[in-house]
């Protein structure tokens, strides 16, 4: 018997080979389904898939083979990716000098024939083979020895899709730990910014309440103007929040909401507007979703619908649809409505398509972005349907969720 020389280069391999986190894995289908093949293309008993580490060979898929690993020394395989050609054959090993005493030929394994293609990566270094073995003397076709190579570098593709999950799942963990980073730099940094602007509004309302007298109209508008500057900060690094967490939302979650209870909190909460209707039409009782995220989304929608509108009497229809995989649900206004070329852009971040709202504020430009953010989040879509001087009407799905 004649032991296999170490490859020319050997360490360059070695960590190649590593780097795929390939050995001592469990059994994959992928992988079987190869030496499958290749055994019954060959027409073998036998078939494995190897690689050659530093002091062993070890199988990574076996078919007719009961054993694990064998020692680098008596390795087949280790010649076979030393070997030039396509393909490294041996007929009868019994007649061949490096193989003749080997323990794997006149043991219990009873190899006689052996053919082996090597899997190599794209520099071309052999880290094992694909390989198929009898227990008679045999030579393989060309189709056959063709084959076997096709199968060696399907391997080989199957170990690069492995390599590129490795790394892919390394960046989302990256890209998690940065997010998590973010996000408790958000909320640090909204705490640190609001307690101060929240501080500034009160000592406005304080002096306005015990020097307003002795200011002119000038110097009140000042201190009016710092005390609605505040506001708008507070409302936009609230808004920023929300938009930033609303990934965090699980489109699985699931309440069971009321029209009935939704359609009173809403007369509720804007009863304040006396010019304004909201009126409901729906085909369902209830609803199965994110009761918050929901409620977030109409809520932004009315706010929108009043703000951005002209009228008199604000009229705003709220339909909910039940389809059998979703919800579709609309916010029609009678607004001042959106030109066509702002349809196209009024869900980015930051983008503000009016100078300022019916009370004389300007957005903020993140309300829109957060709106679609969540619904996406939940499995849904949002688009808007809208002319100028005829309202506007707002289209979203929701994924109905099943309890």
């Amino acid at each position: 018997m004649i032991a296999p020389d170490k490859f020319t280069k050997e360490k360059e391999r070695i960590k190649s080979l590593k780097a795929y986190s390939i050995l001592d894995t469990l059994p994959e289908a992928e992988y079987d389904n190869l030496t499958i093949l290749a055994s019954q293309i060959c027409e073998t008993p036998v078939a494995l898939i190897t690689f050659v580490d530093d002091n062993r060979q070890w199988f990574k898929s076996r078919k007719g083979l009961d054993i694990d690993e064998t020692p680098r020394e008596i390795s087949f395989c280790a010649h076979a990716i030393n070997d030039t050609n396509p393909v490294f054959e041996i007929s009868d090993a019994r007649q061949d000098t490096r193989f003749r005493d080997n323990p794997l030929v006149s043991g219990t394994n009873n190899i006689v024939f052996y053919a082996g293609a090597s899997i190599k990566n794209l520099n071309g270094l052999p880290l094992g083979t694909i390989c198929v073995i009898d227990h008679k003397s045999k030579t393989l076709t060309e189709a056959q020895k063709t084959a076997l190579q096709a199968l060696a570098d399907q391997t080989m593709k199957l170990l690069e899709l492995r390599a590129n999950k490795i790394e892919l799942d390394k960046t989302m963990f990256a890209l998690k730990k940065k997010n998590d980073d973010l996000e408790r730099f958000a909320y640090i940094a909204a705490h640190d910014l609001k307690s101060p602007l929240v501080n500034i509004s009160g000592l406005t309302d304080f002096f306005m309440e015990n020097y307003g007298n002795l200011i002119d109209l000038e110097g009140i508008e000042v201190i009016n103007l710092i005390k609605s500057s505040t506001v708008k900060l507070k409302e936009m690094i609230d808004n920023l929040l929300l938009h930033s967490k609303s990934s965090l939302l699980d489109k699985e979650n699931c309440n069971e909401v009321f029209i009935a209870d939704l359609e009173k909190d809403f007369s509720n909460l804007y009863v304040f507007k006396d010019n304004c209707i909201i009126t409901f039409k729906t085909t369902a009782n209830s609803m199965c979703v994110d009761k918050i995220a929901f409620e977030q989304i109409l809520n932004n929608l009315v706010t929108n619908a009043i703000k951005y509108n002209d009228e008199e009497k604000i009229k705003i229809d709220i339909i909910i649809t039940e389809e059998l995989d979703f919800y579709m649900i609309t916010v029609t206004d009678n607004g001042i409505g959106i030109s066509k070329e702002n349809q196209k852009n009024i869900f980015d971040l930051f983008t503000i398509v009016e100078g300022v709202d019916r009370f004389g504020v300007k957005g903020t430009g993140i309300g829109l972005a957060t709106v679609k953010k969540i619904v996406e989040d939940l499995g849904g879509t949002i688009s808007v349907h809208s002319k100028l001087g005829e309202g506007s009407k707002f289209f979203f799905t929701l994924a109905r969720n099943k309890k």
